[in-house]
């Protein structure tokens, strides 16, 4: 059976030019080819030998997950509906800004957490993507929109790089998936891969806290922590998570992490729920709960899916939350929607997920009351 080489990050590939008998710089010009030129076929790599290529063309493959379907949004975010095989697939989304291109990367084909708000969680949870699956949304990413744009003569960023800025936040829970995930963040910010900086790639958790702990140490990539609620009995209920580690534990964790992250601050999302957690007395709330711990605040807009049992908060609700923060010190954004046209904004990627927990239908049957006036 042929090995994927897109599964291996530098160490992993140098044992494996080992094993076939070749000398650990044969890895370097394999990652240069895969992942900077985007070259799947051996026999383009002109600078490895004709009988290593051979060997190579017998045993191996570069293989990325396949398009199955491709949406642009009104505003030029663009979904990809990538193929990971036996009828599961999952999206990712890539979200262009005047001085950065983002890619939201999925980690899992649904999610094993079932935060109530997040269309994701509600489709259920099939299994953790490969190395190859998690980075190979970064290798598809760049070459089609390398495709695209020289297609139509657009020009790239300054530094030539079309995705400048990667975010774990796509389906799934990251630090699930850790040992995959963290050889996927090292390979982008290998200098013979991907070559970005810790602080423009992000990991987005729900808060598992000895994960936390784990990639501060393994990979301290700048972090974003899914709060949501500013007391336990509020998370408890959105984020069941919080049962297990709630908000002391959680907070304690992030400053942790700060002491090897490439930024001085951790990033919480916080989606504004109407009548659940966006009234004035939750904000005053949240200036309390984060006085020790070095942050921004990122709100987040409610973006609708079908059967949630939550409406967004009024704008007027969400300016008076974000004032209020403001007005106490913190720095706080309101994040704009992208890509809800199609269903490619926060909390609203769902993919094709093969359940195996059977939520899906548990879901279906029931009612979401809304619990919080």
């Amino acid at each position: 059976m042929s090995v994927n080489l897109m599964d291996y990050d530098a160490e992993g590939l140098a044992e494996l030019m080992i094993s076939y008998g070749e000398k650990p710089f044969r890895a370097k010009q394999l990652m240069k080819w895969i992942h900077q030129r985007g070259e799947t076929d051996f026999g383009n790599m002109t600078d490895i030998a004709k009988g290593f290529r051979e060997k190579l063309q017998a045993g191996a493959i570069v293989k990325a997950p396949g398009m199955l379907a491709e949406h642009v949004a009104s505003d030029g975010t663009t979904k990809w509906l990538l193929d990971v095989n036996v009828g599961n697939g999952i999206e990712t989304v890539f979200i262009p800004e005047d001085d950065r291109g983002t890619l939201c990367i999925s980690s899992q084909v649904g999610c094993a957490l079932e935060c109530s708000f997040c269309s994701t969680g509600r489709q259920g949870f099939n299994r953790n993507l490969s190395v190859g699956e998690i980075i190979g949304q970064l290798w598809w990413a760049n070459n089609r929109l390398s495709a695209e744009q020289a297609r139509v003569g657009a020009p790239v960023n300054d530094d030539g790089r079309i995705v400048t800025n990667v975010v774990m936040m796509g389906m799934g829970e990251p630090l699930a998936n850790f040992d995959n995930v963290v050889s996927a963040l090292q390979m982008m910010l290998d200098d013979n891969m991907y070559g970005l900086s810790r602080r423009r790639v992000t990991l987005s958790t729900s808060g598992m806290v000895p994960a936390m702990d784990r990639l501060r140490d393994a990979c301290p990539v700048a972090l974003a922590v899914s709060l949501h609620a500013s007391n336990d009995r509020i998370r408890d209920e959105i984020v069941p998570l919080n049962k297990k580690y709630p908000l002391a534990q959680l907070l304690a964790a992030c400053n942790r992490y700060l002491e090897k992250a490439p930024r001085d601050f951790i990033t919480f999302e916080y989606v504004m729920l109407e009548g659940v957690n966006d009234q004035p007395e939750h904000a005053r709330e949240l200036v309390a709960l984060l006085r020790d711990t070095p942050c921004k605040l990122n709100l987040i807009p409610f973006n609708p899916f079908p059967n949630s049992g939550y409406n967004r908060s009024g704008r007027d609700a969400i300016l008076a939350f974000r004032d209020i923060l403001v007005n106490a010190g913190y720095i706080c954004t309101v994040r704009k929607t992208r890509g809800d046209d199609i269903d490619a904004a926060c909390g609203q990627l769902a993919g094709q997920v093969k359940d195996k927990t059977r939520r899906t239908a548990r879901l279906a049957a029931e009612t979401r009351p809304i619990t919080f006036r």
